[in-house]
């Protein structure tokens, strides 16, 4: 059995002077960055661009595997994926210095290209970029040029009667002039300045996050922020709308736990006293609203249950909260739309786009530009200083995060972010259901279960939902207190439970459509459908 031949400890190194340099790049980029709008950041730079060139299976399989941690796994792939590139690099630069130089201003180039493509980017957003690429080369040449040599022996040494060695000296990476010159570096030199420029990477890192952070702003207003009372409050929640089984999710979602899925890597920070809506299209009057301008309109309460289009059978994206802002309505009736517009392209402040149909914000539902979640401001990663709120669409043809633009337009005319990668220009939500309690697997013992769980048709309501257990009859379960039609509905079931492995499955049934379908249907073009099911073990 043959012997693994073992790395030369020069190669090591070189990858090692790669993967520093890496880390001064990305410390100084984010160093500089503090004076820059956070999208000026390589990696958020990088992972915006790589989630709009995402295909759409690959993006839907992310959010049903890692869920609301979706960007948490990009980033730690990204991070991978650079600390093989720098490594690469770093073997490239000691093998010929000007092919990793080379490698090094590309890659430069590819994020400069990933930073100055984002939304509302300008040339000065280069800077952070361009400070770090240069730092990063920097650190490379410094690095290479302390690389120790590798240690040969036998046949492979080199002859001292030459005067030279072989090696990558020979290739022509080193030259009798230089560091060299006054003796060949040691591994104490390589390593001493190696642990030196990684400590200086992490600092300044870490203070660009911790300057960042003194310098937001954007996060003290809102803080300060005490919205106005609504012209409109929202009806008393009737009792009875949660039911009584341990498990099932509260009816109102708390602002923490509200799923979070879009496209911004990093959390637009939109200063509220400078933010404008703009009003434009194929309207008879164009206009901009301010902050303030909205805060001081006739606001209004209401509870709206939000379902991302991603949402899987059973899933759990999917909210309920009391919103306050203003009637989207409202808008359009002072912008007049013209003949022959069907729809408003709304537009994030980081380029995502949406398209709502235009009768759907004009039929009286409580469609909002909303500025108040839960009794307080709109979180930042919820879309403060202002969003919309559409019930009875998935979020991404509705629920725009840091809208900053709506355009009166036609759907033949223009397109939104997710339509250009094939999923639907209008998606009502699918009537839906499922079981939270007991969770999936569990083991529970026998006699009597408490089954409980939530079912949603916004817009429609929900009117009845049946339980089957195993391939037995369907049995209605209890429904508890319906809110209003925009909000999910959830429901309870007590089941006589007898040992063994059982399945239990979930249907409802909506005002209008009546049975929930039970067709399986991915999430992608326009929304999951099925019956949600569990397997359960009952002990004796």
């Amino acid at each position: 059995m043959k012997k693994l031949k073992r790395i030369p400890l020069s190669a090591l190194a070189a990858a090692l002077a790669g993967l520093v340099s890496a880390g001064v790049l990305l410390g100084v980029a984010q160093l500089a960055g503090v004076w820059f709008r956070p999208a000026a950041s390589p990696l958020v730079a990088l992972g915006a661009a790589f989630i709009d060139f995402t295909p759409a299976w690959l993006k839907n399989f992310a959010v049903e595997t890692f869920g609301t941690a979706d960007k948490t796994v990009l980033f730690i792939a990204m991070g991978v994926v650079t600390a093989v590139l720098a490594c690469l690099v770093g073997l490239l630069a000691r093998r010929r210095w000007t092919w990793g130089a080379a490698a090094v201003v590309l890659l430069g180039a590819v994020v400069g290209a990933a930073v100055i493509t984002r939304a509302g980017a300008s040339v000065l957003d280069l800077i952070p970029t361009a400070a770090g690429t240069l730092a990063g080369l920097v650190s490379l040449r410094l690095l290479e040029r302390r690389v120790p040599e590798a240690r040969e022996t036998g046949a492979a040494a080199a002859d001292p009667a030459a005067g030279v060695t072989s090696g990558p000296a020979v290739a022509g990476n080193r030259s009798p002039s230089g560091p060299a010159a006054s003796g060949p570096p040691t591994r104490r030199s390589f390593f001493a300045a190696a642990g030196l420029l990684a400590v200086t990477a992490a600092v300044m890192g870490a203070g660009g996050t911790a300057l960042a952070g003194l310098r937001n702003s954007v996060e003290d207003f809102r803080k300060a922020l005490r919205l106005p009372s609504p012209l409109r409050k929202a009806e008393p929640l009737p009792a009875g709308v949660h039911p009584p089984v341990d498990g099932v999710v509260p009816f109102v979602t708390p602002n923490a736990d509200f799923y979070r899925i879009d496209t911004a890597l990093a959390v637009p920070r939109v200063d509220p006293q400078s933010w404008q809506l703009r009003v434009h299209g194929m309207v008879e009057e164009e206009f901009t609203m301010s902050f303030q301008e909205l805060l001081d309109s006739e606001l209004l309460e209401s509870y709206v249950t939000l379902t991302c289009v991603s949402n899987p059978v059973g899933g759990d994206l999917a909210g309920n909260a009391k919103w306050l802002g203003y009637p989207l309505a409202k808008v359009l009736e002072r912008a007049r739309p013209l003949p022959g517009a069907d729809m408003v392209l709304s537009t994030s402040v980081d380029g995502f786009s949406a398209s709502t149909p235009l009768e759907v914000l004009r039929d009286g539902r409580d469609a909002l530009l909303a500025v108040g979640m839960n009794g307080e401001p709109l979180p930042l990663d919820h879309g403060f200083p202002v969003r919309m709120v559409v019930p009875g669409l998935y979020g991404f043809v509705s629920a725009t995060k840091w809208v900053v633009d709506l355009e009166v337009t036609r759907f033949q005319d223009k397109t939104a972010y997710w339509t250009d990668r094939g999923w639907s220009e209008r998606a009502p939500i699918k009537t839906a259901s499922r079981i939270e309690a007991p969770r999936p697997f569990a083991r529970v013992p026998a006699g009597k279960v408490a089954v409980g769980g939530t079912a949603w048709a916004q817009q429609r309501g929900i009117e009845r939902v049946e339980v089957q257990v195993d391939d037995g009859p369907w049995q209605e379960a209890e429904l508890a207190a319906e809110a209003t039609v925009d909000t999910w509905r959830q429901w309870s079931f007590s089941w006589q439970a007898e040992p063994g492995q059982h399945y239990l499955r979930v249907r409802s049934y909506d005002a209008e459509d009546g049975l929930q379908t039970d067709e399986r249907a991915d999430p992608i073009p326009n929304g999951a459908s099925g019956w949600h099911s569990i397997s359960v073990t009952v002990e004796p």
